[in-house]
């Protein structure tokens, strides 16, 4: 069984750029193999994060491919892709989308970063659209020292 990605929004009391504090609400990226085990990680990650109290207020399934981290990047973008594949028999063109999520610090740096990912892609695509994602962090599930690499 492979791992999914959930959303997990976590809602807390954070001190902003001018000190003051404030309640929030965040949305992080965790893998799993279900809600049971990414609220348990959440949990786990949020108590290593924050100091004071916290409460998890939704998980939902996250609709992303692939998860692509990048060095010197602080930002995390959604990038749609679709896949173009022609269909002999009607002679049609049938496009996938696809959305991945891909670290980077601006929207150039999102899309060159994407076009780098895809380019050892067999086929046609189109990168419709990038945007900035309000996801805060990503939690790839670890054993040991080595993130397991886990295919959706």
């Amino acid at each position: 069984m492979s791992a999914i990605w959930y959303e997990c929004k976590v809602k807390y009391r954070k001190l902003d750029e001018n000190g003051v504090q404030k309640v929030v609400s965040e949305p992080y990226l965790v893998d799993a193999l279900s809600f049971t085990e990414a609220e348990t990680r959440i949990n786990t990650e949020m108590k290593s994060l924050v100091s004071e109290e916290f409460k998890v207020v939704n998980i939902k399934v996250a609709n992303f491919s692939e998860i692509h981290h990048f060095e010197n990047a602080d930002r995390w973008f959604k990038s749609k892709i679709a896949l173009i594949a022609y269909d002999e028999e009607s002679g049609k063109e049938r496009k996938t989308n696809l959305f991945i999520l891909v670290q980077a610090n601006d929207i150039k740096d999102a899309f060159d970063n994407t076009m780098q990912i895809m380019q050892n892609t067999m086929g046609e695509f189109t990168i419709p659209a990038i945007v900035e994602s309000p996801i805060i962090d990503v939690f790839h599930y670890f054993k040991g020292e080595e993130v397991l690499e886990l295919e959706a």
